[in-house]
């Protein structure tokens, strides 16, 4: 089939929930994509951050199709080797002490949620200790709850009742944090970098804020790491920008190098508030996913892959603060939002899509998260494109 047979066989049987680009993405290789006629694009976005390793990395494949071979799928009643491994390893890397397996963001913030209500709870017995903290523009997930620990007007309309227990903060407004705290509040939740808010980086001063606010009045402290984790900005965790160490941590996206996983890990007494029958999910620690994102944590434990990220990220970086009418550049490493003047980052993401560059938006901001492993030479040829949009527009 050709791209508009596929689009409109797509969306003659699937719910119109996304506004999709009129683009059938069937193959790729690395950091391009090819749609259903044979063109091939640059990709800047790397599936919303979440083709780590890029399109059909070699290795990862070979490792999920190896795993399928063997096992596609076990259940929550029996343990499998490849899940453990992958459980041992990232929690090593992360210097946390255990976690728990989903299937997204939304899914792992979920968990997190539950385990500070549930770890209040059993420390103070208080069913009105349950508010949660989180910062206006965050975004958590698209669930009932995770929309309700969304700090965006914009998200909390149809679906009523949200659910309660949720208070925002404008993000590095340390009186209105100091404020919000009362005695019903067990938790902080934020994002080092809100990506879906714009890119907008905590501040530092903020950021040691909330930790010791949290020690202060005994509250979890709960980083959603879904976007800025796994070698996103440069570091393995945001966190480590910050020389902070959260008592839960959500990831997904790029963990598993394009296949579904979310987790919440856990340092310390968080990670035995779960108990048998207070959490689960089917595809939890699914073995085929585990396989694909052990290929990630192996690239992203070796410090030479790190440092020749951080160096790609400030090329990155550098590159798009030199094109025209990008006013302003927010973000760390490979997840970076452009201010533009003259343009609406809308109208931009189109027009680059027909010169064969794929890119994001976040709010009024040219969004780009290419993969990890794209080269200097796919940098400047997706730079030369987004230039010769921005000098015609």
């Amino acid at each position: 089939m050709n791209s508009k047979e596929i689009i409109d066989q797509y969306n003659s049987a699937v719910v119109q929930s996304y506004g999709r680009l009129d683009l059938a993405l069937e193959s790729g290789s690395g950091t391009r994509g090819t749609d259903a006629d044979g063109r091939t694009l640059i990709d800047f976005g790397s599936g919303i951050g979440t083709n780590s390793l890029g399109y059909a990395d070699s290795e990862w494949a070979d490792a999920v199709s190896a795993q399928a071979h063997r096992v596609q799928h076990v259940s929550n009643y029996y343990y499998n080797s490849t899940a453990a491994e992958f459980a041992r390893k990232l929690t090593g890397m992360t210097g946390t002490d255990k976690l728990f397996f989903g299937n997204s963001g939304a899914e792992a913030n979920e968990c997190a949620i539950k385990i500070a209500r549930k770890r209040s709870f059993d420390r103070y017995g208080d069913r009105n200790r349950t508010t949660i903290i989180t910062l206006v523009n965050s975004f958590h997930g698209r669930t009932v709850t995770t929309l309700s620990a969304t700090g965006q007007e914009q998200f909390h309309n149809y679906f009523f009742p949200f659910t309660p227990g949720f208070k925002y903060v404008e993000a590095n407004n340390i009186p209105a944090l100091r404020e919000a705290i009362d005695p019903t509040v067990c938790a902080v939740m934020f994002e080092f970098i809100q990506g879906e808010g714009g890119v907008n980086v905590l501040e530092q001063d903020f950021v040691d804020e909330i930790f010791a606010l949290a020690k202060q009045h005994d509250l979890a402290t709960i980083s959603d790491e879904v976007q800025t984790g796994m070698g996103r900005t440069g570091r393995l965790l945001a966190a480590d920008y910050f020389h902070v160490k959260p008592d839960i941590v959500t990831l997904a996206k790029g963990l598993g190098g394009g296949l579904p996983i979310g987790v919440c890990l856990t340092r310390g007494e968080y990670a035995e508030v779960l108990t048998p029958g207070t959490h689960g999910s089917t595809f939890g620690g699914n073995p085929v996913v585990c396989a694909g994102g052990l290929v990630v944590l192996k690239r992203l434990s070796d410090p030479a892959f790190l440092a020749e990220l951080e160096k790609k990220a400030a090329y990155f970086r550098s590159s798009l603060e030199a094109l025209p009418k990008v006013k302003s550049v927010t973000g760390l490493g490979l997840m970076l939002g452009a201010e533009l003047d003259g343009i609406a980052a809308s109208d931009l993401l189109k027009a680059a899509l027909e010169k064969g560059l794929l890119v994001l938006t976040a709010k009024t901001k040219l969004r780009c998260l290419p993969p990890l492993t794209i080269s200097y030479e796919q940098i400047d040829a997706g730079m030369e494109i987004l230039k010769e949009v921005l000098e015609n527009e």
